[in-house]
């Protein structure tokens, strides 16, 4: 049964990206959490082409997604995850430990692993080609990969961060989904099973289903 919330849940996304970005719109995380609580919620897509100048006023970077419920606005897909997560003993245990675990490796995910990812994933796709790309690249894959093995002796041989799944997991899986255009995960078996169990959980799959359903084929004519 869905968790009831105080007032309707909406999600600001897009309504149309390039084919190499469907399914990594970040409001698919926003997405994942809230099937995850059992949450239910409706979307607003905005202009891919040009936002709303009244959007600016939610988000201030323009970006998606943006967080209504009732009076509470939000920008920030982690900092959205981790508002879900406060009513959600699914994605962040009630006791102080294993609060304090999860959110610990939540914002892990966002400060220490995925700033890295990004720009690996910046120089391959849209820097290719230019030489400082080329200049950067192999240091950048020497720093990811030594974060990899960082991050695979944390995990160890559990299913999850700490045992079991939690926010933390939820962005730390989001975040290694920067690397899908490589191999780098395969040198690290222990650390791709955990991703591949965490995007076989049914709110992720759900998640991406959704928005995937919502995203146009054809580019929007500019209003």
């Amino acid at each position: 049964m869905p968790v009831q919330s105080g007032s309707p849940i909406e999600i600001v996304t897009l309504d149309w990206v390039p084919d190499f970005a469907r399914g990594y719109v970040r409001d698919f995380r926003v997405r994942w959490a809230l099937e995850e609580a059992g949450i239910g919620y409706r979307t607003d897509p905005v202009s891919t082409v040009a936002r709303p100048a009244a959007y600016f006023a939610e988000q201030p970077f323009g970006q998606v997604p943006a967080y209504r419920e009732g009076a509470v606005r939000m920008f920030e897909s982690g900092a959205i995850v981790l508002h879900i997560a406060e009513r959600s003993e699914a994605l962040l245990p009630r006791d102080a430990v294993g609060r304090a675990r999860a959110l610990s490796w939540a914002v892990a995910a966002l400060n220490s692993v995925e700033p890295m990812l990004m720009e690996l994933a910046t120089v391959d796709r849209f820097a290719q080609g230019e030489e400082w790309a080329r200049l950067r690249r192999p240091s950048l894959v020497a720093d990811v990969e030594k974060r990899l093995g960082q991050l695979a002796a944390a995990l160890g041989t559990r299913d999850y961060l700490e045992g079991r799944f939690t926010a933390g997991d939820l962005l730390m899986a989001s975040a290694l989904r920067m690397l899908d255009h490589t191999d780098m995960l395969a040198a690290h078996p222990l650390l791709a099973a955990y991703q591949q169990r965490c995007l076989a959980r049914p709110a992720f799959l759900a998640a991406i289903e959704a928005q995937l359903a919502e995203l146009r084929i054809e580019m929007p004519e500019p209003a």
